[in-house]
């Protein structure tokens, strides 16, 4: 199902304080996959995986920027993304379903920093963008 223009609206007015925070954002999202989800570590073998460790933060503004880049694109999220699905099926072999957990993540982190404003309107909203990155991040599995 694609966002609407609402879903679009509120994705972008949620991101505003998620990209102005990228690297305490992602690396917060990072501790939560790793700790919900152990063996996404596999992934990050060669990183220093502590969780204030300066790898970690990199890798977690990495994470926010891109999707930061997808709300940038909404209307066209396959061209600012498929090189990213490129990367991530071909030299990483980042499994499809670890964008599912990555994406639990983001949703919960939001949530916690939220105060009480993600109604389940902009939740959706969000979460149907996540799936929609995740559907263009993991076609080259296809």
């Amino acid at each position: 199902m694609g966002l609407t223009e609402e879903d679009k609206q509120r994705v972008r007015a949620i991101w505003v304080p998620v990209s102005r925070h990228a690297e305490a954002v992602g690396v917060e999202v990072l501790n939560r996959l790793m700790a919900a989800h152990p063996t996404t570590k596999t992934y990050f073998h060669h990183l220093d995986l502590s969780p204030d460790s300066a790898q970690l933060k990199a890798l977690g503004k990495k994470v926010v920027d891109a999707l930061s880049c997808a709300v940038e694109n909404l209307d066209d999220l396959p061209g600012a993304l498929g090189h990213l699905s490129e990367l991530h099926a071909f030299e990483l072999r980042v499994s499809p379903s670890s964008f599912e957990c990555l994406n639990h993540c983001i949703l919960v982190t939001i949530g916690a920093h939220s105060r009480g404003s993600l109604d389940p309107a902009l939740l959706l909203s969000v979460d149907k963008f996540l799936g929609s990155v995740a559907h263009v991040l993991t076609s080259c599995h296809r």
